[in-house]
């Protein structure tokens, strides 16, 4: 089969990023004449802006929650000294957590604090802990189980929540495979169709968030086709589901007669979806490109990088470059950021591994502008955070110091954002001097 390629020029577009419709290289911040050098907290944010290390070494810090109060949950990936949260607490003022205590002996990804409760997942399980009037959590040895008996497979393993207002809990289950292929990853392998595992995994569930001990047969199969999503978020301004899906791996290892190593290294797109009850957004059958702007057949299902796959499937409302990782995602409600912020999306990439012969990428909070509940007009997205991983080098090689991966915002309208690499808590203010 004729080798597809791809010029250089295009391949630089792709790097820069595309959404959907428009061309959508990073745009600087409009509410700024230039990016603010690192301050204390290393960080490179717009002028205006300011960031504060309330809390490091943590373990690995996945999604976070701050309370009415200041006090910031943070869920770690794998328990640490026997507690897989913990609650951090100023007691001085200035900002930095100097009172750390923990609970719960599961590891996970999930944080969320809703109607008096907050709740934690672990990689099969849901749970909820009634919080008293200062949002503190009761008693951290009596959680409640909302859900229980997710799959877990050891790839794709976090289950990601958010909750609407209607008294819902949405919970990712992502795919234990690429491309459900007959041999997972597995050069030349074709795909299984149908895809077996798309009953009870690669898409999200909703459950009751009130209701305990629930099990799949007691939730609803909210959307499917979604491979992996560990950012997802409730939209207050659309009342919708939003999610940010992780875009399948290694197109030139398996069928390396249709992809070049650069293309493998910037597609599929990592895409952001608006989701109802019902959407199919086509994992694992096909893919979408940001450069060609369209839903791609899957080569393990007859693709060749050119054919398109099913009208069915729902369209991303923004695509961004392949393998950047998306793993936290937040719209903004607060007041405190200049007023172009409200109701826009904040996401936090975790950075690639496989993006070789290309430079690694990613290690960033990028924003995007909403209007009406969508990304606005220009289309275009804008790197917000940068520096986490410590260095230019450190980005290309991909031996980043820092990994962004949680977002909550704050009572006073601060961005909060965890680091899963070294467990690193940042605390982004804006106070234009």
């Amino acid at each position: 089969m004729k080798k597809t390629t791809i010029k250089t020029s295009v391949v630089l577009a792709a790097l820069a990023g595309s959404a959907l419709f428009f061309a959508a290289k990073p745009a600087p911040p409009k509410n700024a004449k230039s990016v603010k050098a690192a301050d204390e907290s290393g960080l490179k944010l717009p002028s205006g802006f300011s960031a504060l290390i309330v809390a490091d070494n943590l373990g690995q810090a996945r999604h976070i929650a701050v309370t009415s109060s200041g006090d910031i949950y943070v869920k770690i990936n794998r328990a640490r000294n026997g507690k897989g949260i913990l609650m951090l607490h100023d007691k001085n003022g200035d900002g930095k957590a100097d009172d750390i205590t923990g609970f719960g002996t599961y590891g996970g990804t999930g944080m969320a604090i809703k109607n008096g409760y907050l709740y934690a997942s672990s990689d099969e399980n849901v749970y909820r802990y009634k919080l008293d009037n200062q949002q503190h959590v009761i008693d951290g040895t009596k959680p409640e189980e909302i859900v229980h008996g997710l799959l877990s497979r050891h790839e794709h393993e976090s289950k990601s929540i958010t909750l609407d207002n209607a008294g819902n809990i949405y919970v990712n289950v992502g795919a234990y495979s690429n491309s459900c292929q007959k041999e997972d990853r597995q050069k030349g392998s074709m795909g299984r169709n149908p895809c077996p595992i798309l009953d009870s995994a690669g898409g999200i569930w909703q459950f009751k968030a009130d209701k305990l001990n629930q099990t799949y047969g007691d939730g609803t199969h909210y959307a499917m086709g979604l491979r992996n999503v560990v950012g997802l978020d409730w939209n207050q301004q659309d009342n919708q589901l939003f999610v940010m899906q992780h875009g399948r791996d290694q197109l030139h290892d398996i069928f390396p007669d249709m992809y070049t190593v650069q293309q493998s290294a910037i597609l599929p797109a990592e895409c952001m979806y608006a989701i109802k009850k019902g959407d199919d957004a086509g994992w694992p059958y096909l893919y979408y490109d940001q450069i060609q702007k369209k839903k791609i057949l899957a080569p393990e299902y007859g693709g060749d990088g050119k054919k398109e796959g099913s009208a069915k499937a729902i369209s991303p409302v923004i695509a961004f470059p392949g393998h950047l990782a998306p793993n936290g995602l937040l719209f903004y409600t607060g007041n405190q950021f200049p007023a172009r912020y409200k109701n826009g999306a904040f996401i936090a990439f975790h950075g690639s591994w496989n993006r070789a012969p290309e430079p690694q990428a990613g290690y960033f909070v990028v924003f995007v502008p909403f209007e009406n509940g969508r990304p606005n007009t220009e289309g275009k997205w804008e790197v917000f955070a940068d520096n986490f991983a410590g260095s230019p080098d450190k980005v290309k090689s991909g031996r980043a110091d820092h990994r962004p991966c949680g977002l909550a915002q704050g009572p006073d309208g601060s961005l909060y954002v965890s680091d899963d690499s070294k467990g690193t808590i940042y605390k982004i203010s804006y106070n234009n001097k």
